[in-house]
């Protein structure tokens, strides 16, 4: 060993985190005894050299119940940039313990997209204590930000840009950076507007270091950009900023004005939202968040499972009507699970490329009768396939080719029906201005149940099946 690997002293951060970058367990629990026992300084120590963004991962580890004396002890780490980086359901479980002030003085440090995500979900007499106890610029800045719709560009915006006019020169936009300590720190491009406010272009940083000044920024700057307007939905922002690689895009309002502009760090965070928002509604898991108050998960299961359940008496209504053909062959009953499951399964596959697919606006209008028949085409194969499987070995298994056949067309009548359900639902609710991801597990299982049931045991009866 060199004299240098003796001499290094150990990361103290390297030994808080494992291999992939999270708080090892032992960490955890030693944070936690030394604020139970009341060593402040101690937890402080240990917990110092951390980035704000695991800071907030050992808020998010800590016992529900444990986390008001966390946040005592570590008060003074406890700034904007950890809160930032907090889960939601436990930032609003600490900003309740917090007096208004303080919530106004965390609010102030961050960035004005920021600050809404932690002013937003107050209660609206505790968002006009903090507002009033904020600077009057940043009470201005939030309270025009909790103007815009909920999930839009508005709320998502920064305000703390560079824009420049048109008829300066490289030299002139570098003596402006230069010269004002007030401005924002954080960019990539720069803003050209013309006289009233409107952006006529933009110019990465890069270009304008790269120079020389006496150029005019209107010959190095790109005139092509996207604007985004400020009522945009977010998912729609997202969905620009993939398909158009963008690196932070201007905000417009109603009259053209930029307004702020939005970053991809803000991006990536509503993509991995959405994307998880979608699963979990199409599971009936509600927000899915493992910090959810127990109540609140609770109620949105349970709403969920009672709408379910209806489903199934109506399923099972089906099955009712055929008692008497399953009362003279049994085996009926052993096996139409099958042709229910197998369709339920078929329409989920489908179900779940759909949605996807109008999330990310790649199923349009003009591709839609194109999309129909390309899963009715695969509904076909695969019912074929699965029946035939099935009827083979029904046939063989009970001695009984009538009762294969009749499982062999009702497994590919159900597969079809899956298929179009599973397509047909989603779109139907996007054209009715509902969320396909919400809705369709309910209308697709139902059908595909409803299908299952009814065309084997129909066929069955049809076929006179017997033992």
């Amino acid at each position: 060993m060199s004299d240098t690997e003796l001499d290094t002293p150990p990361d103290p951060v390297a030994g808080s985190l494992d291999e992939d970058d999270r708080l090892k367990p032992g960490f955890v629990n030693k944070v936690m005894s030394l604020v139970e026992a009341g060593d402040a300084e101690g937890a402080r120590e240990l917990v110092a050299p951390l980035h704000p963004a695991d800071i907030a991962d050992l808020f998010e580890l800590a016992p529900s119940e444990a986390r008001r004396p966390l946040a005592k002890a570590l008060a003074e780490m406890l700034d904007g940039d950890v809160l930032a980086e907090m889960n939601d359901w436990v930032r609003e479980e600490l900003i309740d313990a917090l007096h208004p002030h303080e919530v106004a003085e965390l609010a102030t440090q961050l960035d004005t997209d920021d600050a809404v995500a932690i002013i937003e979900d107050m209660e609206e007499d505790d968002q006009r204590a903090v507002l009033r106890a904020m600077e009057p610029d940043d009470r201005a800045a939030i309270e025009e930000a909790l103007s815009f719709p909920e999930e839009s560009a508005g709320r998502l915006m920064q305000r703390d840009l560079i824009a420049v006019p048109e008829h300066w020169t490289v030299g002139d936009v570098l003596d402006y950076l230069r010269r004002n300590e007030d401005l924002t720190t954080d960019f990539w491009e720069i803003y050209v507007v013309d006289p009233s406010h409107k952006p006529v272009g933009t110019c990465k940083l890069s270009w304008v270091m790269r120079t020389p000044r006496d150029i005019a920024i209107a010959d190095v700057m790109m005139r092509e950009q996207t604007l985004i307007p400020v009522d945009m939905d977010q998912e729609e922002v997202a969905l620009r900023f993939q398909k158009y690689a963008l690196i932070s895009a201007a905000v417009i309002d109603q009259s053209g004005r930029l307004v702020g502009m939005i970053t991809v760090d803000d991006v990536v965070h509503i993509i991995q939202e959405e994307a998880g928002e979608d699963i979990l509604r199409l599971s009936g898991a509600g927000a899915g968040d493992i910090n959810e108050p127990l109540g609140s998960t609770i109620r949105t299961r349970l709403s969920w499972l009672i709408v379910n359940l209806g489903t199934a008496i109506l399923a099972a209504s089906v099955v009712g009507l055929f008692q008497g053909t399953i009362s003279r062959l049994v085996v009926l009953a052993v096996l139409m699970p099958i042709v229910s499951g197998m369709g339920g399964n078929a329409g989920t596959q489908t179900m779940a490329v759909a949605v996807r697919a109008l999330a990310l606006n790649q199923l349009t209008s003009s591709n839609t009768r194109r999309m129909i028949l390309r899963e009715l085409r695969i509904a076909i194969v695969n019912g074929c396939c699965l029946g035939t499987l099935i009827g083979l070995a029904v046939g063989v298994i009970y001695q009984n080719p009538d009762l294969g056949i009749v499982i062999c067309a009702a497994m590919i009548i159900n597969n079809i029906t899956a298929g179009l359900a599973g397509i047909l639902v989603p779109v139907s609710l996007e054209k009715a201005g509902a969320d396909p991801a919400v809705a369709s597990a309910v209308f697709v299982t139902t059908m595909t149940d409803v299908m299952g049931f009814f065309s084997f045991l129909g066929l069955a009866a049809l076929w006179g099946v017997q033992p």
